[in-house]
């Protein structure tokens, strides 16, 4: 069963206590964190060898202020006591390889599958502290390469049709002649109806409501672009959701390359290079259908005990409780 955290300032509402001097008292006389043995080096990095199993995933989460960190978990802890093996301050490379050095050469090693994003400094770790491991890279980062290209030519569209309904106020204004703004058969108007769009571009048109139906319609109508570039990111969306095995997606990957090289659309074409520079750690995927999922999980629990400790004014005591926790 999951256990949740809670703030003791939460209890004072309830038990008519102060909250703020017993959450002091516990952290100085009842928790041991005072006499935590890892309290003088927390801030910088924890490990937690016995937590190193064969399914990891590294990712970054954010404690406070932004200031990242680069975390270590193991996927078959399910988010639960054992999930933690290292969490180390910032994101660069050397610092966080010198971190994970404190975890035995033969732990490391019997990591089996290591699941991480496009960044460029996770996969130099993985690479040199993980060194007999299969990299593969999470597919909702791939997939969110092409969602943010389909975003940016719809913004684009979106600044155009915002300057032309500034051109039409002007001419009015300089006129005095009537020119009534376009408005299509759903009642949106230009710039409404590329607003509005957002949402649909991101889901598969089978889970389109009628409404969402009728705007996308109008949409790809009245501009193309946004149609081809929709159905490029629908494709690699279904080589991901329905290839069950490497080879297959091999094939389907270099037909989608030559798509989006005819299609002209230049961020799309970065994406392509961006796959093809990575592609046997995205091909992996294609093996076990391994996800950073896990990771993204662990990170939305730090943030929801983030939240209801208002915040973290005590970098170290926040890690000494996530320890407790996770790890």
């Amino acid at each position: 069963m999951d256990t949740y955290p809670i703030a003791a300032s939460s209890l004072e509402r309830y038990y008519y206590v102060d909250g703020h001097l017993l959450e002091r008292q516990y952290r100085d006389y009842l928790s041991g964190y005072i006499d935590w043995e890892e309290r003088p080096h927390a801030g910088e990095w924890l490990v937690f060898p016995e937590n190193v199993g064969p399914n990891m995933s590294i990712d970054e989460t954010s404690l406070s202020d932004g200031e990242l960190y680069t975390v270590l978990t193991n996927k078959d802890a399910h988010g639960r006591k054992g999930t933690l093996a290292a969490i180390v301050a910032g994101t660069k490379a050397e610092v966080v390889r010198e971190a994970l050095d404190h975890i035995p050469q033969e732990k490391r090693d019997l990591v089996e599958e290591i699941t991480l994003d496009l960044s460029s400094s996770m996969k130099n770790i993985a690479i040199m502290e993980f060194r007999n491991t299969k990299r593969t890279i999470d597919r909702f980062h791939v997939q969110k390469l092409a969602l943010e290209a389909i975003q940016e030519m719809r913004i684009g569209h979106r600044w155009e049709a915002l300057r032309a309904e500034h051109e039409r106020k002007l001419w009015i204004k300089a006129t005095g002649e009537v020119i009534p703004p376009e408005v299509f058969s759903n009642g949106d108007t230009r710039p409404q109806l590329l607003v509005r769009s957002r949402y649909l571009l991101f889901k598969s048109a089978e889970k389109w409501t009628d409404s969402q139906k009728e705007r996308a319609k109008i949409l790809f109508k009245q501009y193309p672009d946004l149609e081809q570039a929709y159905w490029l990111t629908h494709k690699l969306r279904m080589i991901y959701a329905n290839t069950p095995r490497r080879s297959l997606a091999n094939t389907r990957l270099a037909k989608w390359y030559l798509e989006v090289e005819n299609s002209g659309f230049d961020a799309f074409k970065v994406i392509a290079a961006t796959l093809r520079d990575r592609e046997t750690e995205i091909i992996n995927f294609f093996d076990n259908h391994a996800t950073n999922a896990s990771a993204e999980s662990f990170n939305c629990k730090i943030k929801t005990f983030r939240a209801q400790l208002r915040g973290v004014s005590d970098i170290n005591y926040f890690l000494f409780r996530l320890q407790n926790i996770y790890a």
